[in-house]
């Protein structure tokens, strides 16, 4: 885009139909660039933007969804036929070399797109509007180096921001008074003569309107030529405004290039002092303080089950979920302003984005650390790349929540001189590592660039000249590293250090393994059955999966024990022949009683199975809250369980049978003990607080059966009520015996258990 050019210009772009193979965003750039090459908007040069893939050693240019799931790299670039003017990507640690192959291949093939946009400006493009650009006068830009230039060398010289800005705004202020209002007196004497306000504000009625009759046609109005003063040479307030940053920037770049010094005193590859802390913030799961010369950033980290992933809306009709994301705040304040504070802004969802996609690559798995992670990055103070910020500080508060990170990454911001010729230099471009925020808006690059001591997981550069080449783009991503590796080596003196624990307010999530099948044992018809576990024993919610992953996560061990207790109980598989003893009636009805032979676990007694005699109804002899001793007799194929009291009593006194009778007696007598012989029986005694004891013969490996047959969804996950309902069966209240299941309530260990609250080694 042409400077001067201040016409409204908006570009719209809809995705009218997506076949869900294809990214739009990318072909978006392209679209946009197509679209101002054949308006009439003044431009010099075409533009496109494609993305990069990288599947093993092979580079894709606009791959499909499919190739990069597989992709270690995504990169979108956008330039000209000669030129880069935009990059964005992330990788999986590519070292700078191969993202420099990467930007080669999609350097190329944006140059074939503009060579082909170009063709069709020239069939069918139209005329631009040249004639609308408006620039200053060009001696515009003398008088502002006349006023203000010797007060501006001054002023650069500040360090501090606040105090910088504050001088520059009263010199723009002196400067705009100078040449808007009170009229500029030039040593030359050809800009104008003296002249105050006044004269030029005085009503002038001189200026006649006279129509010569016969001379002109109807309409036309001839001006009566009278001597006037002569006027001073005012400005517009726009232009003397635009100049004066353009004058700013001029004479920050030249101290740069010709006295080799920025304006906090720093070397081009100087970086500023670091500080950093840990744990300030005692409640929170973790939290960091990071701080570079006059940008902060308060990162603070905290930890949630599956329910507090971020739902993401996409174009697919599938539900999209991220296990971890990063939230980035930028108040007014931070920048000493006063403003709105609303919904988050299009600066601060790229800059979260950014540090999100930086931190990424190094978060342990989900198998691994099966916890939610949010990270909340507030700019207390900013002055230069406070994304950076945001990435030091996450990886620190990571490390200070307890979470197992691969290793430690930073972020680092990169700027560029241009043209140093103009300035007394060789031409080189000078590349300038950590920029402040007037080298940002004064320079011609933003290069930012995230990662460990050798390679590379976020990457970001704007250009606000007419591109840079590859040779340049290479420079700043060695210089970069140095950069990261200085960085890096500040944030291990951070005082108090993180902790790497888990913080004790964090929650416990304990994983368990069922039979796949036997999932719905646990939810019950409608998740009746789970979410009277969550009130029973004050959970906060469990995960089931269709491959059988149960994830219980709860506030505190106790709770947790409790619902880990009765799980364990319902994924048990009793055998037909198995007696329990001491258990308790949960339910009467008109068929039989139901009795809970393990805590949450029940069987039907019929009722012909109650007694040796006949019994008219259950409840005449039975009352819920009654114990009695019951023996498994059958399981049927929906895995509910049929008991029988009757086949533990005594048997009755009966008349001598006769010689038949006796003989099938002896012959079903014979057949049972051939069949106890084949399934050890054994006994379960339920005292009265409902700790199941067992006495067996022969143990086994066994999970539940499903109480109903209900279908299983993809994901349940219930959530703890407000309160409840109804009293649930007793459960064991003391901790339960270690089992065999893999249990992680924090960061697991070596022996398949997880320690809770135990030490996190930081890769």
């Amino acid at each position: 885009m042409l400077k001067g050019f201040y016409h409204e210009t908006q570009i719209l772009s809809w995705v009218l139909s997506y076949d869900g193979l294809h990214f739009p965003d990318s072909l978006a750039v392209t679209a946009a660039g197509i679209a101002v090459a054949l308006s009439e908007v003044p431009t010099t040069k075409a533009i496109a933007g494609v993305r990069v893939g990288l599947v093993g050693d092979r580079f894709i240019v606009n791959p499909t969804t499919k190739d990069m799931e597989e992709s270690e790299l995504d990169l979108v670039l956008a330039g000209t036929e000669s030129a880069i003017l935009m990059i964005e990507g992330y990788c999986n640690f590519l070292p700078e070399e191969k993202l420099l192959e990467a930007v080669q291949v999609g350097q190329d093939a944006v140059r074939a797109i503009c060579n082909e946009v170009d063709a069709l400006v020239k069939k069918c493009g139209k005329p631009k509007m040249f004639d609308a650009i408006k620039l200053p006068p060009s001696e515009l830009y003398k008088h502002v180096e006349e006023i203000a230039g010797d007060e501006l060398v001054n002023v650069l010289q500040i360090r501090n921001k606040i105090p910088r800005r504050k001088a520059l705004t009263s010199l723009e202020e002196k400067v705009i008074s100078i040449l808007t209002e009170k009229g500029y007196v030039s040593k030359d004497a050809s800009f104008g003569t003296t002249e105050t306000v006044a004269d030029l504000l005085e009503e002038e009625d001189e200026d006649e309107e006279v129509v010569v009759d016969g001379e002109v046609d109807e309409g036309d109005v001839h001006i009566k030529p009278i001597s006037r003063k002569s006027s001073p040479l005012l400005f517009s307030e726009v232009d003397v405004k635009l100049v004066f940053k353009e004058v700013t920037s001029k004479f920050l770049r030249r101290r740069i290039v010709e006295g080799g010094k920025r304006s906090d005193g720093r070397d081009p590859d100087g970086i500023r002092p670091i500080n950093s802390r840990c744990g300030l913030l005692p409640r929170a799961h973790g939290s960091a303080l990071f701080t570079r010369g006059e940008t902060q950033s308060l990162a603070v980290v905290t930890l949630g089950d599956k329910q507090m992933a971020q739902r993401v809306d996409n174009l697919l009709d599938v539900d999209e979920f991220k296990r971890f994301y990063l939230q980035y705040s930028f108040p007014p304040s931070c920048v000493g302003e006063v403003g709105r504070i609303g919904a988050p802004s299009r600066r601060e969802i790229g800059h979260g984005m950014l540090a999100e996609r930086a931190l990424e690559p190094i978060l342990p798995s989900e198998d691994d650390f099966p916890y939610t992670i949010r990270v909340e990055s507030t700019i207390t103070e900013s002055n230069g790349s406070s994304s950076m910020a945001s990435v030091c500080g996450g990886c620190l508060a990571l490390q200070d929540a307890g979470v197992p990170l691969k290793c430690s990454i930073v972020g680092i911001a990169m700027g560029m001189v241009l043209d140093t010729e103009e300035f007394g230099g060789d031409g080189t471009p000078l590349i300038l590592s950590d920029i402040t925020g007037s080298e940002d808006a004064s320079g011609d690059m933003d290069f930012k660039v995230a990662g460990n001591e050798d390679r590379v997981t976020a990457f970001q550069m704007d250009i606000k000249v007419g591109g840079i080449t590859l040779p340049v783009m290479r420079r700043a991503l060695l210089q970069a590293r140095d950069g990261r590796k200085h960085i890096l080596a500040e944030m291990l003196k951070c005082s108090p250090p993180p902790s790497k624990r888990l913080s004790k307010y964090a929650p416990l999530i304990h994983i368990m393994k069922v039979r796949p099948e036997k999932v719905n044992m646990i939810i019950g018809s409608g998740g009746k059955k789970v979410r009277s576990i969550i009130e029973e024993t004050g959970v906060e919610a469990i995960d089931a999966d269709d491959d059988g992953i149960v994830k219980i996560t709860a506030k505190d061990l106790s709770s947790l024990e409790k619902s880990k207790s009765i799980i364990s109980n319902l994924t048990m598989v009793p055998t037909v022949g198995d007696i329990f003893r001491n258990c308790e009636i949960k339910s009467i009805a008109p068929y039989g009683v139901f009795v809970e032979i393990a805590p949450g676990r029940e069987g039907l007694c019929h009722i012909s199975e109650l007694t040796s005699s006949w019994l008219p109804k259950a409840e005449d002899a039975f009352k819920v809250g009654d114990r009695l001793d019951v023996k498994l007799i059958e399981v049927n194929e929906k895995g509910q369980l049929r008991l029988s009291r009757k086949a533990l009593l005594p048997e009755p006194t009966v008349e001598k049978p006769s010689a038949k009778q006796d003989e099938n007696d002896q012959k079903t007598l014979a057949s049972q003990k051939a069949t106890d012989k084949s399934n050890p029986r054994k006994t379960v005694i339920s005292p009265q607080d409902g700790v199941t004891e067992e006495k067996t013969e022969k143990l086994k490996d066994k999970t539940s059966d499903a109480v109903e047959d209900t279908p299983v969804s993809q994901k349940k996950v219930y959530k703890k009520l407000a309160s409840s309902t109804r009293d649930g069966p007793n459960v064991n209240k003391d901790r339960p015996k270690k089992s065999n299941n893999k249990v992680v309530t924090s960061v697991p260990t070596k022996d398949g258990n997880t320690l809770v609250n135990g030490e996190v080694k930081i890769g």
